[in-house]
C-alpha cells in the first residue's frame, strides 16, 4: 500500500505543473501588461516596390533584421505631425548603444514633398511615398486619424501600434526592453 501511495504522489507532482501551465495558458489572461504600445496580430509588410520622395527605390525588405518605427501620414505635416517624427527620432537615439538596430520610416501618401527644413531635421529617416499601396494598407489604424507610429518587428511583421497622442518616455521604455531581451534585429 505504501508503494501506490508513493507512485500517486509522485504522480501528482509531475502532473500537477501540466495541467497547471494549460489552465494558466487557455483560462487565464493577465488584466495589465508591461508594454506600453497596443499589441497586434503580426501581419507582414507587403513586399512591393516603393520610392522614396527623392525617388531612389526603396522595399521594405531592406529593413529586415531591423526594428522599425513607421509613421504613416499624409505627408503635408503640421504640427502633431513634426512632434511625430521627433519623438520617432528621440526614442531611437535614447537607445544608445543599440539605435543602430532600430530604422524609421515616414510613409508620405500624398504626392507633395515635405518641406526641405522638415527633411534636414529627420536625416536618416527613409521618406517613401505609399499612396494606393498595400504597404500603407498595412499601417491603417481603423480610426478617423491615419496617423499612428507603428513597431515592425525584424521579421517584417507590424506588431505593435502606439496611440494617438504617444508618451516618448513609455515608447523609449518599450524599445528599451525590447533591445535587452530580443535577440533579433
Amino acid at each position: 500500500m505504501k508503494g501506490k501511495k508513493v507512485l500517486v504522489i509522485l504522480a501528482a507532482v509531475c502532473v500537477l505543473p501540466l495541467v497547471a501551465s494549460y489552465a494558466m495558458y487557455f483560462l487565464w489572461r493577465p488584466d495589465s501588461t508591461v508594454n506600453y504600445g497596443q499589441l497586434l496580430s503580426p501581419r507582414a509588410v507587403p513586399a512591393e516596390a516603393l520610392s522614396t520622395v527623392e525617388g531612389k527605390p526603396f522595399a521594405f525588405a531592406a529593413t529586415k533584421g531591423r526594428w522599425t518605427l513607421v509613421l504613416a501620414d499624409d505627408g503635408k505635416c503640421d504640427a502633431r505631425c513634426e512632434q511625430l517624427l521627433y519623438f520617432i527620432r528621440q526614442v531611437r537615439k535614447a537607445q544608445g548603444e543599440h539605435q543602430e538596430r532600430i530604422e524609421r520610416v515616414w510613409l508620405v501618401s500624398s504626392e507633395t514633398r515635405p518641406r526641405a527644413e522638415l527633411l534636414n531635421a529627420i536625416e536618416g529617416t527613409h521618406v517613401v511615398r505609399a499612396a494606393g499601396t498595400a504597404t500603407l494598407a498595412a499601417f491603417a489604424t481603423g480610426s478617423a486619424h491615419q496617423r499612428a507610429i507603428h513597431l515592425v518587428d525584424p521579421l517584417g511583421q507590424v506588431i505593435m501600434r502606439y496611440p494617438d497622442d504617444p508618451d516618448p518616455k513609455k515608447m523609449i521604455k518599450d524599445l528599451q526592453r525590447l533591445m535587452k531581451y530580443s535577440r533579433l534585429g
